[in-house]
């Protein structure tokens, strides 16, 4: 199963696409932090994720009995 967050690949699960929290709450603080000095919200652009990651629990493919492909686990951030 693929999930969102690499917190449910980090508790066993196969694997996950999703945006790196860390670097989405620095934007999320950067953009409230305009706001807070009087921006009107209204007025500022839509923001989405700036960085989104791969993340692969081996020892649950493994477990599976599956085969990831050597591109993938070359992009990955792997898990064991």
């Amino acid at each position: 199963m693929l999930y969102p967050f690499r917190e449910y690949v980090a508790a066993g699960g196969l694997a996950s696409y999703g945006p790196d929290m860390a670097e989405a709450y620095r934007v999320i603080g950067r953009y409230a932090a305009r706001i807070m000095r009087g921006r009107n919200p209204a007025d500022l652009p839509v923001q989405q994720p700036p960085k989104f990651e791969l993340v692969i629990n081996v020892k649950t493919a493994r477990a599976l009995g599956l085969t990831v492909p050597r591109i993938v686990l070359v992009r990955a951030e792997l898990i064991e």
